[in-house]
């Protein structure tokens, strides 16, 4: 297999919403360049890019997956991503390892949610952009609809490089605004179009637009400003503009076509070999004993890579995916993770495509391959030369917006299911779990309902455990909003030593995120000072038990101000019962309450399903927090109790048609309203008599 330069190296992340034709395009890109001889279809399962038992069965990319094709003298690295929110992680991680993103959208749908999404990744890693307006064989397909809406949502540095032909059934012709060339092809064939004059007919809009394109390169440079007015640009004027204006992002060329009949998919590849960014273009800029340091991207720099995604494949064990940002990895080397401490010694090294795998012996900066079992290094972690150790900046995975608690269905396999969850979270850093003393539960986290139906199948299939799933109990807390005060006397006679200890206890509330203050307030000796520890540590423990509903108790100070002791009976034991008395006695009269978790919710949505989505939030004791336009959608900003944010990415995507996101992280406690804390009070103490 023929070694390339990293400056005939283009990495590309293909992103978008869900549906909009990424996987479609990626197969048409691998047959287009010759790497594939028949092109797969999703709803038929044998694409390249998506080959898990789990994808195939929902007809849905689910994985980030690493593919390349040899076009013309460059090797182009594609990585299809998913678009279905549940997956943003492994959009985000393949985004990390390009050097250029493709964004695509559906000529019917245009923008949605998972656009707006993958733009916000593409704007924070500082990458290149193309968009490619797919799916134009479809009927309604609107291409001028969808490309106003792309330039009102991301500014007038989006500029069509050509335009297509009567879009919807039937399309096969785009018009290059470069060559200025009618391209007529053959549906579903592997050639060239035949590039013939522009009919009449276009000759006035094909002008028009290509003075915009010629206007948009001259504002790259004021070189090229000053060309422009002493005349027309040549075309390798407007090849350097363009090539500048995309690496600068002032720029950014926006092409059609149609993957599913290979309509345009060329000109898609010649664009991103001439105009896309390269791995040399700029320095690697890294960490050493946390000072920043720039690597050189060259071929003969100490070695330096990260890993970007870990995959479990039957049969083979762990695979590594990786980008190398500087040096050359060679099979047997034995290489730092600067992350960890430890030394891995690199065995076989692989180039992708999809799950076909071609061993290589050594890959180069800018590439990408795979590793096969390293023993511990997982995603996110850098392999660097041990004589020059560096940690590139890692992957800031999104935060989960959904959990579940799972229980085992069959005794004993408490264990099993704990190290096949734990080899899932190294697999998938967007899934997290834990196993929850408080609320003796195993909750699992992830960014959606479905996300986490695909890690439960995993862990059958791949683990044969089979879980139970049940609601996550809810981590009330228990205060107080007024000052009491309780005592107790404890006096135990049972022959022999007794016991003794008396408690007088004040207790009064604090603001909201306190915590617990202890204060030793006893003069005069009446409990000795040796007994006050045990004081505090029996209102410490009673406050984690809880008083009203058996929940953690918060934000208070408890006083300890008077008691009394006996110079024989009295001990620790004494003590401490005595103040977990005198804790409740006063507890229950400080008009207790219970606190519920609240979280801010952001909902991104098209417009018409707002008055919806408020008024399910509402419904769902929401707080609207206010609402702001990123075109072409809108953003509600909320505040919700975690118990009625359980499954709400399903409700939300079920009444927006699938078009719908949210976000959530926790903000605060607050009360909980009396008619529902009596409820959960209720069901505690008949739990308790069970």
């Amino acid at each position: 297999m023929r070694e390339y330069t990293p400056d005939v190296i283009r990495n590309i992340g293909l992103v978008g919403h869900g549906g909009c034709g990424k996987t479609s395009l990626a197969e048409a890109m691998l047959f287009c360049a010759g790497e594939i001889n028949r092109m797969g279809r999703v709803e038929e399962g044998n694409t390249r890019s998506d080959y898990t038992q789990d994808e195939q069965e929902r007809q849905i990319s689910l994985n980030a997956t690493v593919l390349h094709a040899h076009w013309n003298g460059v090797k182009v690295n594609i990585l299809d991503t998913p678009g279905y929110p549940d997956f943003v992680g492994e959009m985000k991680a393949a985004l990390r390892a390009s050097d250029n993103a493709v964004v695509v959208l559906s000529a019917v749908e245009g923008i949605g949610v998972g656009t707006e999404r993958a733009w916000e990744f593409v704007e924070e890693y500082g990458l290149p952009g193309f968009f490619f307006v797919t799916q134009m064989g479809r009927e309604y397909a609107d291409f001028d609809k969808v490309l106003q809406s792309v330039r009102e949502r991301f500014g007038s540095g989006v500029v069509p490089l050509e335009f297509p032909v009567d879009g919807g059934t039937g399309f096969h012709r785009i018009v290059d605004l470069l060559k200025m060339k009618l391209l007529t092809y053959t549906p579903g064939a592997q050639g060239r179009p035949k590039g013939e004059p522009i009919p009449a007919e276009l000759e006035s809009r094909a002008a028009e637009m290509r003075e915009q394109l010629v206007e948009a390169v001259a504002e790259v440079s004021e070189e090229l400003m000053e060309r422009y007015f002493e005349g027309e640009l040549g075309e390798e004027e407007l090849k350097e503009g363009i090539r500048q204006g995309v690496r600068e992002r002032s720029m950014f060329p926006l092409l059609c076509g149609d993957g599913p009949s290979n309509i345009g998919v060329d000109r898609l590849l010649d664009v991103v070999s001439d105009y896309g960014a390269t791995p040399v273009d700029g320095e690697v800029v890294a960490t050493r004993d946390g000072e920043e340091v720039r690597i050189p991207p060259e071929p003969d720099a100490p070695l330096s890579l990260l890993v970007f995604k870990t995959l479990s494949e039957p049969h083979v064990g762990e695979l590594s995916f990786f980008r190398v940002y500087s040096g050359t990895l060679r099979s047997g080397a034995e290489v730092l993770n600067s992350n960890k401490g430890g030394v891995e010694r690199v065995g076989q090294i692989y180039v992708m495509n999809g799950n076909e795998r071609h061993e290589v012996g050594t890959t180069t900066t800018g590439d990408i391959g795979a590793l096969v079992k390293l023993r511990d290094t997982h995603t996110g972690d850098t392999l660097c030369d041990r004589n020059n150790p560096v940690v590139l900046p890692g992957i800031k995975f999104p935060e989960p917006v959904i959990q579940i608690a799972v229980s085992p269905k069959a005794k004993g396999d408490e264990e099993k299911i704990n190290s096949g969850l734990a080899r899932l979270h190294e697999e998938d850093p967007t899934f997290t779990f834990r196993v929850d003393p408080e609320l003796k539960q195993t909750i699992l986290e992830g960014m959606g309902e479905m996300h986490l139906e695909v890690v439960i199948s995993k862990l059958r299939h791949k683990f044969g455990v089979e879980v139970n799933v049940e609601e996550p109990r809810i981590p009330y807390r228990e205060t107080i909003l007024a000052p009491a005060e309780g005592h107790h006397r404890h006096k135990k006679q049972t022959g022999g030593r007794g016991q003794y200890g008396e408690v007088y206890l004040k207790i009064e509330p604090l603001e909201r995120g306190a915590g617990f203050e202890f204060v030793d307030a006893i003069t005069g000796g009446v409990i000795p000072a040796k007994f006050i520890p045990s004081v505090e540590k029996g209102v410490r423990e009673t406050m984690a038990k809880g008083v009203l509903a058996g929940y953690p108790v918060v934000d208070l100070r408890a006083t300890v101000y008077d008691g009394s002791f006996h110079p024989v009976d009295s001990n620790d034991i004494s003590f401490k019962i005595a103040a977990s008395m005198a804790f409740k006695d006063a507890f229950m009269k400080a008009r207790p309450i219970l606190l519920e978790p609240i979280y801010e919710v952001e909902v991104i949505v098209p417009e018409e399903y707002m008055g919806d989505v408020i008024g399910g939030l509402s419904g769902r004791r929401g707080k609207i927090l206010g609402m702001e336009a990123r075109e072409p959608l809108q953003v509600v900003r909320a505040l919700v109790p975690l118990k009625e944010l359980y499954r709400y990415s399903t409700t939300l995507r079920s009444i927006t048609q699938g078009k719908g996101m949210h976000t959530q992280r926790f903000s605060h406690y607050e009360q909980v309203p009396q008619e529902i804390a009596e409820k959960i009070i209720q069901e505690a103490k008949e739990a308790k008599e069970k």
